[in-house]
């Protein structure tokens, strides 16, 4: 049994069934696992859903990775939760992405696929109450998982739940086009945590403010607890389940600087910085790199990099746009849209201003890391103009490891803005003029006012690195309970 658990997606380790039927693992990073690490893994566990046909095999073969518990979910109610709600609804949602007049369609079919999606948070909040110790403390990550700490808390009133949210929370206006059932579960589900931490206190009050506005007759007695410490609480009452307080907390995951700096300077990462020097004749750079996800707005970015070539010429052949926009949710077709409008784009652009000697845009569309690492140590200027993003980590990225300073064109959406803003350049996400001003300043700016700007911006990057972030939430979780 185990006493710190973590539930998540995407787990920390994948396999590849080869064809001549051998497994292969692969060994992920970020955050969780640097975070888990710091935990005694005799003690730990990580469950996580199998996404392919490699982590179904491994699950069927009894592969196991020590500390890591894959459940195997029907491929077709995986993919109705998945795909059909979590992707398409609650990020939608959470981003506020809908095209209203056409979007949301809340009918017999999302209804069906709603039902695979509580089948699937059904899946891992089972698991979690079979292999948790008594009393132990339940890390539960994301969207994907929204209604666990609720079944949770059904199954097994000892434990200790926390959920986290990696995305922005729906504002209040936004949550009502759900229809009623389905908010007031969503919300409940959240609200079987003891703690719910989110990126900066405007995605959370967008969770306060959901809960405070429900009035209607269900069971809520609602309202706010402050402390003396710097979050506050929901308290809540269900003629079913009695009453309870769940406390919000604010966690700005950064980046762990030292690691960053040491993948950046790999000797493949130098061969591909060195290629990119070439590629862009020694002009100054504008770098971008993202998934192309619908709300990290890079067409509104590739617009303003046009106005800037138009209204500001003398930048014609002295300055290079490496974009990194590498396909992201392929299997829906809005994605697939968007990904050929960003290339599509592009190549307008370099046939308007381009000349024999000169492409405006460089533009990748491959999931190319290194690249990306190498275009960071490259950045005279870093776009970062997400429409709403939970927090944005490229924009603590590239200060932290560009070579000779970068200026920051930050836009408001950006969880990050909370932390960066006041040594970023700031714009609108939907100001296309206002963002091409933004980067003819930042292209302009004096290399001293650069380079005290970079410095504050990756000391700010760096304040909460990955396992601290993770320790700190486990050691809010493990404190006195607050629950009545």
């Amino acid at each position: 049994m185990a006493s710190v658990l973590v539930a998540s997606n995407r787990g920390p380790v994948s396999y590849t069934l080869g064809d001549d039927g051998t497994l292969s693992s692969r060994r992920g990073g970020g955050g969780l696992v640097s975070g888990l690490s710091a935990v005694d893994s005799q003690d730990s566990l990580w469950v996580c859903a199998a996404l392919g046909d490699g982590d179904r095999e491994a699950v069927r073969r009894g592969v196991a990775e020590p500390g890591v518990r894959m459940l195997d979910i029907d491929p077709e109610v995986y993919s109705d939760a998945y795909n059909g709600i979590a992707n398409s609804v609650l990020w939608f949602l959470h981003h506020h992405l809908y095209d209203v007049p056409r979007e949301p369609v809340f009918d017999a079919d999302f209804r069906r696929r709603w039902a695979s999606y509580r089948a699937y948070n059904r899946a891992f909040a089972e698991t979690l109450a079979a292999e948790a110790a008594e009393g132990a403390a339940v890390l539960v990550q994301d969207y994907h998982l929204a209604l666990v700490p609720g079944m949770l808390r059904e199954l097994r009133p000892d434990l200790r739940i926390g959920h986290f949210t990696h995305t922005p929370w729906a504002s209040p206006e936004y949550l009502r086009m759900l229809p009623d059932d389905i908010a007031e579960e969503l919300l409940w589900g959240m609200l079987g945590a003891d703690e719910l931490g989110f990126h900066t206190w405007g995605w959370a009050s967008s969770f306060i403010g959901c809960f405070q506005q429900r009035e209607d007759g269900t069971g809520y007695a609602q309202g706010l607890w402050p402390s003396g410490d710097p979050w506050y609480g929901v308290e809540w009452r269900r003629h079913d389940t009695g009453k309870g307080r769940t406390r919000v907390q604010v966690y700005a995951l950064g980046v762990d600087g030292d690691d960053l700096r040491a993948l950046a300077h790999r000797p493949e990462v130098d061969a591909r910085l060195a290629r990119l020097r070439e590629e862009t004749g020694g002009r100054r750079t504008v770098v971008r790199v993202d998934r192309t996800e619908l709300s990290k707005n890079i067409l509104r970015g590739l617009l303003a990099y046009r106005e800037l070539l138009a209204t500001h010429p003398e930048w014609h052949d002295r300055v290079v746009h490496l974009a990194s926009a590498y396909p992201s949710r392929q299997d829906l077709e809005s994605y697939r849209a968007y990904t050929a409008s960003v290339v599509a784009l592009a190549e307008e652009i370099n046939a308007e201003f381009g000349t024999a000697d000169w492409q405006p845009v460089l533009v990748s569309v491959e999931d190319d890391f290194t690249r990306s690492l190498a275009a960071y140590r490259l950045a005279d200027v870093a776009l970062v103009n997400p429409v709403r993003d939970g927090m944005n980590l490229v924009a603590k990225e590239i200060p932290v490891v560009s070579d000779e300073g970068c200026a920051l064109v930050l836009s408001t959406g950006a969880g990050a803005h909370a932390e960066l803003g006041a040594d970023a350049l700031t714009v609108s996400p939907y100001d296309v003029s206002a963002t091409a001003e933004a980067l003819h300043r930042a292209l302009t700016m004096p290399p001293e006012e650069r380079a005290a700007r970079t410095a504050r911006l990756a000391a700010a990057a760096t304040a909460l690195p990955p396992q601290r972030w993770f320790l700190d939430q486990l050691e809010a979780l493990r404190s006195p309970s607050d629950r009545p």
